[in-house]
Formats: structure tokens, sequence, C-alpha cells
């Protein structure tokens, strides 16, 4: 029998801790992160897929198929980042024929990425620590 003992860096009200009694669990440091704006969400993991996909696919629609998403909610996903950002993250080409990311939305992008590589090499070391 296997356990999975975890101490969870979710953000406030502060981190939760499950643990397991069975010899050989193993203990893991994990992270999800976000950014919200009065409590609703702007950007995270599943945004940060997203915008990556708009990006490749230069196309909403050919994104949201991608990942399996309807256009519709791909497309409030969007809207709800820029409407809170205050920012426009997305622009349509001439013709209305393919979407592409704004520098903006490019940098955004690169932070978030960073900072995840960053809290996710701190937890690495973390981890090699714990007992």
């Amino acid at each position: 029998m296997s356990c999975r003992a975890s101490l969870y860096l979710i953000g406030l009200p502060g981190p939760r801790v499950s643990s397991g009694s069975a010899k050989g669990c193993i203990m893991e440091i994990r992270h999800k992160i976000w950014l919200e704006k009065n409590g609703k969400v702007v950007f995270g993991p599943g945004r940060d897929v997203l915008f990556k996909a708009i990006d490749e696919c230069q196309s909403l629609n050919a994104a949201a198929k991608k990942l399996g998403m309807s256009y519709r909610a791909a497309w409030g996903r969007v809207r709800a980042s820029e409407e809170r950002l205050g920012i426009k993250l997305v622009e349509t080409d001439a013709g209305r024929t393919g979407m592409h990311l704004t520098e903006t939305a490019k940098k955004l992008i690169r932070q978030f990425d960073k900072l995840d590589a960053e809290i996710s090499a701190l937890l690495d070391d973390a981890n090699r620590q714990l007992p």
C-alpha cells in the first residue's frame, strides 16, 4: 500500500497539510500559482496554456480545438483576463482571419513562467531535504 503526504502551497489563508502514517510514504511539497484581481482569476496555468496555444495556432478557434475547449469557453477566458487587467492581450488580424498575442500578453506569459520555474526550483530543493 502506498501513500503520499503533500504540503499544498496554494495561497491564502495558508498552506494545507495532509500526511499519511504508512511506512515508506513519500512526502512532497507541491504548489499551484495563479494571479487574481479582486478575488477573480486573471491568469494561471490554464490561461497560460490557452494563450500559448493562441500564439502557436494564430487563431482562437484552432487553439480551442487543440485544447479540447469550446470557442465560447476560450473566448470567455480571454475576455475575462482582458477586462480584469484592463489591457488587451490579443488582437485580431486584418480581415479577422486570425488572432495574435499582444506584446503585453507575451510579457505576462514570460513573467508567469519565470515565477513558476523559480518556485518549482525552490520547492525541488526543499523536497530533496525532506525526510
